[in-house]
This record gives C-alpha cells, sequence and structure tokens, in this order.
C-alpha cells in the first residue's frame, strides 16, 4: 500500500476529464432535479441530437425543456444554432462548475435566444456573457 501519496493510477484517474456528453447529461439531470424541487412532473428523454430534452408538468400545464450544458465557465458558451431554435421550448443554460461551487443556469424562450446566437460557418454559440447580463438565472 501507498502510505499517503496516492498511486500513479489513481493520480491520473483524478485528471481525466469528463466527456462532453457526460456534461450535457449532468445539465439535464441537474434541470430535472430542480423542476422537481418546484413541484413539476419531470420524464426525461433518451438519445443524442434531440430538440426537447426533458418534459415537464406541473397542474396539467406542459413545458418543453432544451437543456444546454457547459462544463465551466472557461468555456466560451453553449453551442445552439438559430435555425434550431424552436418557438414552444424553453432553454435552459447550465454551466456545471467546479465542485466548490453550485451550477449556475439561465432560462430563456426561444424569443430572448434567438439574437443572442452568433452564427458562424459551421456553429452557433451562445456567449456565458449576453445571458449573464438580461436573462432570469438561478444557482
Amino acid at each position: 500500500m501507498n502510505s499517503g501519496s496516492d498511486s500513479p493510477t489513481l493520480r491520473k484517474m483524478k485528471k481525466l476529464r469528463p466527456e462532453t456528453n457526460t456534461s450535457h447529461l449532468a445539465g439535464e439531470y441537474f434541470v430535472a432535479a430542480e423542476l422537481y424541487k418546484r413541484g413539476y412532473s419531470v420524464a426525461i428523454t433518451m438519445g443524442n441530437a434531440k430538440a426537447i430534452d426533458l418534459f415537464a408538468e406541473k397542474n396539467r400545464r406542459t413545458v418543453n425543456v432544451q437543456v444546454k450544458a457547459i462544463r465551466v465557465r472557461k468555456n466560451v458558451g453553449w453551442p445552439i444554432r438559430q435555425d434550431k431554435v424552436s418557438a414552444n421550448v424553453l432553454y435552459i443554460f447550465v454551466c456545471l462548475n467546479d465542485e466548490k461551487q453550485p451550477p449556475t443556469y439561465f432560462l430563456a424562450t426561444a424569443k430572448e435566444v434567438r439574437p443572442r446566437v452568433k452564427e458562424y460557418t459551421n456553429r452557433g454559440i451562445i456567449n456565458y456573457g449576453s445571458l449573464n447580463t438580461v436573462l432570469t438565472t438561478g444557482s
């Protein structure tokens, strides 16, 4: 046994970064838990490349939710294209942050999201700063 110091294998495991898809799933589960705490029944859709991540229902009213998650704030922002923004969807942008601070999140309608998306040749990004200045936040 090692006396006090981490083994090389353990040190290597600590340095591994979670996969991008894992961050997205963590964001979905975080949002589902927050909605549940607020009295919503929540269903998570499965699969990649889907338009709706969660269905939330409360008092016979259903909300379609799209979750966008990044691991840390140093990321540029969340990938999203203007042509993929749908009118009847609530968008929740989550920054998971490190283990020392809780996730930060922003809620936005399609009308609020569309003008904040910066389009590039092959992708679109919504910048953290553009959400942080105007939209409803939580933490």
